[in-house]
């Protein structure tokens, strides 16, 4: 399999394609080297063997294959490959570049909202993402809560958007950090390619490609962290980027919390559920239990206090099998993969 990836720390502005293999057989009796790897005297050859492939433990393997760089002035913040499986998407700040994976020494510039003035600057994208089945279509997020969605087949450059997703702001609720906390931090379309999903800081919204006015669903992820927006803020949390991702049927969709909580959603049932990911309570084929947050007034056995929560540990990324219930946390700098009980 073939994976992409922005390169850290050396810099952010540069793709690299991976080949991820594994092996779980070695090759032994070799004529011109010993089993510990040395060269072998060719005068001391007396006859020739064929080498034997042995078992051995499984091993992955991950080898870069191709470079693409200079292409992006701002950190890289979405690569997202073509159902075409020929062409894929990088975008940064304020450009989208559209490459093809032969290639690695050009691209061709598809957004780019850089301002003549940089003064006069106003949003910048966050995320985006290629359409599942439709290679011409793709979108894109911003910091100002809005997604566009944008048809290649319209124009080289696609500064005019096709679709323009938004959801009204109420008045009533609008405070110092309403556009802080509505900037979209990551967008992924469902693998039906009928709906999209958006993270916001404290919620998770589905759209419906064909009703650009509202969501047709709203997820409260940690509601309860909207009366701590002020000290949010003044650690810098508030700027934190959870990302989001669907099950293989999109029936359920999952994005992270702090604490090492993150929370899943049934979409059919409306039910939700608050996992945590921890070494603790994350002992092979243990049962994870639900957790809850307690909010005030009395808090019951086995809940957390909102002000107990732990802000330096967070979720971040997740991501969810396409087929399998399957799913992988990254929590710090520890990965947990957990799987449906199986009886």
């Amino acid at each position: 399999s073939l994976q992409l990836n922005s390169t850290i720390p050396e810099n952010y502005k540069t793709i690299k394609l991976w080949k991820i293999s594994e092996r779980d057989k070695r090759a032994e009796g070799y004529n011109l080297k010993d089993e510990d790897g040395r060269l072998r005297d060719p005068f001391r050859i007396t006859s020739l063997r064929v080498p034997v492939l042995m078992p051995m433990d499984l091993m992955v393997e991950a080898s870069p294959r191709r470079i693409f760089a200079n292409a992006h002035t701002y950190h890289i913040n979405s690569i997202s490959v073509n159902s075409d499986h020929e062409t894929y998407l990088s975008a940064d700040d304020l450009r989208i570049n559209l490459w093809h994976l032969e290639i690695t020494d050009r691209s061709f510039n598809i957004v780019d909202i850089k301002p003549a003035n940089m003064e006069e600057l106003t949003e910048v994208i966050t995320a985006a993402e290629c359409h599942p089945h439709q290679c011409n279509v793709f979108v894109y997020s911003s910091s100002k809560g809005t997604i566009r969605l944008c048809d290649m087949r319209a124009a080289a450059l696609c500064d005019r958007h096709s679709k323009f997703f938004e959801e009204p702001e109420d008045p009533s609720s609008r405070s110092f950090f309403s556009e802080i906390i509505s900037s979209i931090s990551d967008v992924k379309f469902s693998h039906s390619g009928r709906y999209m999903m958006t993270r916001d800081y404290l919620s998770v919204k589905v759209w419906d490609l064909n009703m650009e006015n509202r969501p047709v669903e709203t997820y409260q992820v940690h509601e309860y962290l909207r009366s701590k927006l002020c000290s949010l803020y003044e650690n810098d949390c508030i700027f934190d980027k959870f990302e989001c991702c669907w099950n293989g049927s999109d029936s359920a969709i999952m994005t992270g919390s702090y604490n090492n909580f993150f929370r899943m959603f049934d979409r059919n049932t409306r039910r939700d559920i608050t996992l945590e990911a921890s070494r603790e309570s994350s002992k092979p084929r243990a049962t994870l239990k639900p957790r809850k947050v307690s909010t005030g007034g009395k808090r019951k056995k086995d809940e957390i206090s909102v002000d107990s929560l732990d802000f330096n540990k967070k979720i971040l990324h997740t991501a969810w099998h396409p087929k399998d219930n399957v799913i992988a946390v990254a929590a710090t700098n520890n990965l947990y993969i957990f799987q449906d009980k199986i009886n």
